[in-house]
């Protein structure tokens, strides 16, 4: 599976904790930040990361800023994309069952490193489960980023 990865100064040190890691076991594409600045923005690293998720460049994308809310709302504007901020292992893995979630965001500030690596595995050992309720709700999701995509 091919996975994205991108941080802003406040999830820099944990995408590179992660990105150690989960190279073991994936190919990974880095969407920056490549050093640490403490003057630079999330949009910055989430917006391509969320593109190439949106354009199948890669299955799933690990977005992290302080909060993992800033990165989350920059991910969804992104037509395909359905990211989600993740604090508990329940959503990591249903959010993809159910909702074919392909982002999963983390705050480095909320967190610890530990947990938020179970969280990623979780994330990325789920499966879009197909059933037709879901599937019928995927396709409504769809159907409203038709309606406003410009």
């Amino acid at each position: 599976m091919k996975i994205g990865i991108a941080a802003d100064h406040g999830g820099f040190a944990l995408k590179e904790k992660l990105k150690a890691i989960l190279q073991n076991h994936y190919t990974i594409r880095d969407y920056g930040a490549g050093v640490y600045n403490a003057a630079d923005d999330y949009p910055d690293f989430v917006y391509p990361l969320a593109k190439a998720v949106s354009n199948g460049e890669i299955e799933r994308g690990v977005a992290i800023c302080g909060s993992g809310i800033g990165a989350c709302i920059v991910a969804n504007k992104v037509p395909g994309v359905r990211a989600a901020l993740i604090n508990e292992s329940y959503s990591a893995h249903q959010g993809v069952e159910h909702d074919d979630m392909n982002i999963i965001c983390l705050g480095a500030r909320v967190i610890g490193d530990t947990y938020a690596e179970e969280l990623v595995n979780t994330f990325l050992k789920a499966t879009y489960s197909g059933e037709g309720r879901h599937e019928r709700r995927l396709n409504k999701l769809k159907n409203i980023e038709i309606k406003y995509k410009p």
